[in-house]
């Protein structure tokens, strides 16, 4: 039985008639499990769902999610510097979960829209015709067109990762 999200996602993408790869798996955290286990996909298509929660200039604190390839690292003063942000740092598990309706970290889908988060994704993650990620829990994952994510998602484009 999976996390209810799967199927948000599921509906989400069907409601916009989206064709998309479905893959049921052992429980994944990281990308490089992850990578393992999407038949016909590699580690640089992954498309990893980062909660942060950011200090803008004038002092307001607001929660954003970051997509970035799987098989990138987080450059966090980039981000800060791309984001004009004062402060910034991840969600904690009990953050996320509380933002997520409960989705463990590292099952988290790149649909901040789904939890009323602002979604800004790394250029690098559209190069890729197509992309693949966590759909909601840690055993499930969905490969779309990242043109179709576009679509769908309509996140701010911005680069969030260094080469």
């Amino acid at each position: 039985m999976y996390h209810p999200t799967v199927d948000r996602v599921k509906n989400l993408l069907a409601s916009h008639q989206i064709e998309f790869d479905f893959f049921d798996h052992e429980p994944v955290r990281t990308s490089e499990e992850a990578a393992k286990v999407r038949t016909g996909y590699s580690i640089n298509q992954g498309a990893k769902a980062l909660i942060v929660k950011v200090t803008g200039r004038v002092g307001v604190e607001t929660y954003l999610m970051l997509v970035l390839p799987g098989d990138k690292r987080f450059d966090s003063k980039l981000a800060k510097s791309s984001l004009e942000a004062k402060a910034m740092r991840f969600a904690t598990e009990a953050e996320v979960s509380s933002l997520t309706q409960g989705v463990q970290v590292g099952g988290v889908p790149p649909f901040g829209s789904l939890f009323s988060l602002p979604t800004f994704v790394d250029p690098l993650v559209l190069a890729n015709e197509k992309i693949v990620f966590n759909a909601g829990d840690r055993c499930a994952s969905i490969g779309i067109a990242s043109r179709d994510y576009l679509k769908v998602e309509n996140p701010t484009v911005l680069a969030i990762v260094s080469d």
